[in-house]
């Protein structure tokens, strides 16, 4: 699910543009690690592997 997140705020927002949050927001901490990992993927690019990404789990979890 992280990686999708990642996906989707690349696309949608483009390159990381805020802080690392703190030690002790272990959420916001690894949903802003799933984004930064993505940094330099273009939107198009983004998209496109948000939407094969989905299409595999839907045929391996049958969502």
């Amino acid at each position: 699910m992280k990686e999708l997140y990642g996906l989707y705020k690349q696309s949608t927002v483009g390159d990381i543009n805020i802080e690392c949050p703190g030690m002790l927001d272990l959420k916001g901490k690894a949903k802003w690690e799933a984004w930064n990992v993505k940094k330099g993927l273009s939107k198009e690019d983004a998209m496109s592997a948000y939407v094969s990404k989905a299409h595999e789990l839907i045929e391996k979890y049958g969502v």
